[in-house]
């Protein structure tokens, strides 16, 4: 085996371009080459055509051994542009001799022929990958079997078409068929195979394809062989035709069937276009920020990169009528000469319709396709009904549940779907639900943007813009409109008495009844807390709004039963129309709000129409508001420090810093007047950073005096305590005046930590982990809850002055104080009482273990100099 394996002749062609040198093994009949893609051997140079020459193994007369002939240009007969040259001599085709130099164009493209013996296969196999061939075959030879080369007749060179025309002496042996034909079109021979493979070629003549056009493609060449591809139906061939013009006759050859390779390659093209198609689809889909619009034009995309006909989706629903599972196509994409059946395919129910077999595939994540014709009867109407000869359609899953199915349709011809449509048709649909899910994501976005979470309604945010919508409407059609503010009655009593949970579902029913009490168009929002605002979009005349003010009120007469309690609640109502006076939305909010408290002033479940004699200021108030925007920079602020005493040991454990306003003429103006002013003006804001300051700086002077170490607390307002830079401003303050962190303490409303919890934890958090102390003022005001508090990282609770004034003449209040107490140990809380005045509220206190107290019965708010007197006093002897 080896001997005869060495005694094989075979084949190499070294290759040289532009992009370098490579070897490679001539094993096929016959190789394409040119400068595109496409050719069996592609060339790296300018000066190459596109399709330069034909390497054709042909077999050498009175052998079993084979050469190659190289033939200048394409398939077709078509020239090469810059010639094909053997050994330096231009040639139209040529025997290939060992070591032959082939150069195509010029020398930037050329390659050397070896036709080489005395070498083993796995060896030939490895001298494509040398890059001195020479030395390769140098190593292979020994003295005992000298290499050796194809030694060829040398008749050979001189005799192409002659050796040619002896393979026909083999005609009845070999698979290929062979066909001659003479210059007037008459079929002079056929072998055994082109009679099987081409069986009426005699009797269609030349009308063939196999020999379609020979006669004209002979007459106009300049050599006298070439080769061409031939589509015989659905086949594809390559023939190689020879003219001989000895005897005037055209033999063919059917070199090989590459149809396989043709679908193949129109497959892999396919492939191409569909996964482009479905890359611009999925980028529409996410690029467009419309849902509908994506889907539509992500049709469009995959319905042409498939060639299909029809490319649409269906939705599964209820029907709307009988409540069973139903579908409807929602989008719809036809080529121009296909009819949209998108109004045939609504409410369709499964089971109705005999699509049940549908249903269940695609429910089962499973796909459908094939031609109509397979289809059951039942489903054969529908699409003969459209026009359908074939379909495939994949389910859409959302959320793990059938939502759907996508689908291609071919109208046109009878269409067998590939597993590859079929698997791009289910990446088509992973992105339309994923677009599905990023709208919904967004929708719920939207909605929660717009709308309060508890009660479902309108919120601030919205009912401005609807506000701020209608207004330009009603101008316009001289209409007038109302905005209505509502705030309901004992609500705080019974939330903080019977919790928050029922007090939710309280303000869910309340909102019920409201919608259920307005016109048709109007609106109900809820402004926040127990606070609801109404539009009243048309108004024509003032007793319309009565109407719904009155039976606003009437509807919350009814008891609400909820979880076994019988609840009754009533509401204040403050009403502004659209006219000179409330001209804007901002206008018309302040002025509801305004009439809702003087609603509120009357009484109290009633409501009031805003009029200007309601928004008169107290001339003293505006002169005080004036005042107070220069007294900052005038320096008539000052700080007072109340003392907080341990009731046990008697001794001061820290101060805290009150403000207080010295104005230049109306004297000593009380907290209680100037500090809403400044709240509503936004002065509290410099005002308190300078609270703080001045208290720090105090403090640390008393530390660096020597007196005993304490802390010194400063409140903070909601405005304050809101301001986004409060954390910087602190660490700021304490950086500038040299105070550890430690000795400051903060206070807080109950107020203020609750209108938003999340916000506030975070604000305490970052103070917390700074180590400055936190605490609640004035607790038991609020509507708030220990249990609610307990989230929060405070150090001390401060009970309102008003439960210890009440202390002596209530024993309720009594209990409550001592659970606060209770309560506030547990949870590691230092606990302090505001507005201790008298022995019998101290002794309580002490009894109920609570630490610290504030009051007249130790201290009144003392000036700094006073207060540096009393712990000058108290200052440990030595």
């Amino acid at each position: 085996m080896l001997g005869n394996e060495l005694e094989k002749i075979r084949h190499l062609l070294i290759v040289q371009d532009m992009q370098g040198r490579r070897t490679i093994a001539l094993r096929e009949a016959t190789y394409s080459i040119g400068r595109h893609s496409a050719n069996t051997i592609v060339l790296a140079s300018r000066s190459v055509s596109m399709q330069h020459a034909i390497l054709l193994r042909v077999t050498l007369p009175e052998t079993d051994q084979y050469g190659f002939q190289i033939i200048d240009g394409n398939y077709k007969g078509k020239g090469s542009t810059n010639g094909l040259f053997v050994n330096g001599d231009r040639c139209f085709s040529h025997n290939l001799k060992h070591g032959d130099l082939i150069v195509f164009g010029n020398n930037q493209a050329q390659a050397q022929y070896y036709a080489i013996s005395n070498l083993s296969e796995q060896a030939f196999s490895k001298s494509c990958d040398v890059e001195d061939l020479s030395d390769f075959l140098s190593e292979q030879t020994n003295p005992v079997n000298p290499f050796q080369t194809l030694a060829l007749d040398t008749t050979f060179e001189a005799a192409s078409e002659a050796a040619l025309a002896r393979l026909a002496s083999f005609p009845e042996l070999i698979p290929n068929a062979i066909i001659e034909m003479d210059l007037e079109g008459t079929v002079t021979y056929l072998n055994p195979a082109a009679t099987l493979k081409f069986p009426k070629l005699r009797e269609i003549g030349m009308q063939h394809p196999i020999l379609t056009g020979l006669l004209d493609a002979v007459n106009n060449l300049e050599k006298n062989s070439f080769m061409r591809e031939v589509e015989v139906g659905t086949e594809v061939f390559e023939q190689s035709v020879l003219y001989l013009p000895e005897s005037d006759l055209i033999r063919t050859f059917i070199v090989r069937d590459v149809t396989e390779q043709k679908q193949a390659t129109a497959e892999l093209h396919q492939r191409d276009r569909l996964l482009q198609g479905v890359a611009e689809a999925a980028n529409y889909l996410l690029s467009e920020m419309n849902y509908e619009t994506g889907i539509e034009r992500a049709l469009a995309v995959l319905g042409e990169a498939a060639k299909a006909d029809r490319a649409y989706l269906f939705q599964n629903h209820p029907h709307p009528t009988t409540g069973e599972i139903a579908m409807s196509l929602r989008f719809e994409w036809t080529r121009s000469f296909i009819q949209p059946t998108g109004h045939l395919w609504q409410n369709q129910p499964y089971e109705a319709s005999g699509l049940n077999r549908w249903y269940n595939v695609l429910s089962n994540g499973q796909s459908i396709s094939g031609l109509t014709q397979t289809f059951l009867v039942a489903e054969q109407q529908f699409l003969i009904r459209d026009g359908i000869q074939s379909l495939l359609l994949v389910p859409l899953r959302l959320e793990n549940e059938f939502w759907g199915y996508l689908g291609l349709a071919d109208c046109t011809f009878e269409r067998h779907w590939s597993r590859h449509e079929e698997s791009t048709l289910l990446t088509m649909a992973a992105s339309i639900i994923g677009a599905r899910q990023r709208q919904q994501v967004e929708e719920k976005i939207r909605y929660q943007a717009l709308h309060d979470l508890l009660t479902g309604l309108p919120n601030r945010l919205l009912f401005d813009q609807m506000l701020c919508k209608t207004l330009p409407n009603a101008t316009r059609n001289g209409e007038s409109l109302a905005v209505i503010f509502l705030d309901l009655d004992r609500f705080k009593v019974i939330n903080d008495t019977l919790g928050h949970t029922l007090g939710d579902k309280l303000l869910q029913n309340v909102a019920q009844r409201l919608k259920d009490s307005l016109r048709k168009g109007d609106t109900v929002a809820r402004w926040g807390g127990d606070e609801f605002t109404i539009l009243l979009p048309r108004v024509n005349n003032i007793e319309e709004v009565t109407q719904v003010a009155q039976r606003i009120l009437q509807t919350l007469e009814d008891a609400f039963h909820l979880q076994e309690h019988e609840l009754y609640i009533s509401a204040s109502l403050g009403i502004a129309l659209l006219d000179r006076n409330s001209p804007d939305a901002e206008t018309l909010i302040q002025h509801a709000d305004t009439a809702l408290y003087h609603a509120k002033d009357k009484g109290r479940n009633n409501y009031q129409f805003y009029s200007a004699s309601l928004n008169a200021k107290n001339p003293e108030l505006l002169t005080l508001e004036k005042s107070l925007r220069y007294a900052l920079e005038r320096k008539e602020f000052s700080l007072y420090y109340q003392p907080r005493v341990n009731i046990s040991t008697q001794e001061i454990t820290g101060m805290e810093a009150l403000l207080r306003w010295q104005h230049p003429e109306m004297g000593l103006v009380a907290p209680s007047v100037f500090i809403p002013l400044a709240e509503q003006s936004g002065l509290i804001v410099p005002i308190g950073e300078w609270v703080l300051r001045t208290a720090c700086s105090q403090n640390k002077a008393w530390q660096d005096a020597g007196l005993p170490p304490l802390t010194i607390a400063v409140n903070l307002s909601l405005k304050q305590f809101r301001q986004p830079q409060l954390v910087e401003t602190v660490a700021k303050i304490l950086e500038q005046t040299g105070l550890e962190a430690h000795f400051l303490e903060l206070e807080i409303t109950e107020t203020t930590a609750i209108e938003d919890l999340d916000f506030t934890r975070t604000v305490l958090e970052n103070l917390q982990q700074m180590g400055v102390h936190l605490s609640i003022d004035d607790f038991g005001t609020g509507h708030s809850s220990l249990s609610r508090l307990q989230l929060l990282p405070l150090h001390n609770l401060k009970i309102d002055k008003s439960f210890i004034q009440d202390l002596t003449h209530d024993v309720k209040v009594a209990h409550i104080i001592k659970a606060i107490v209770s309560l506030g140990r547990n949870l590691g809380l230092r606990l302090t009482a505001e507005g201790v005045e008298n022995e019998e509220e101290l002794e309580f206190l002490k009894s109920i273990n609570c630490e610290d107290v504030q009051g007249f019965l130790f201290y009144r708010p003392l000036s700094a100099q006073k207060a540096t007197e009393v712990l000058e006093s108290k200052r440990p002897m030595l």
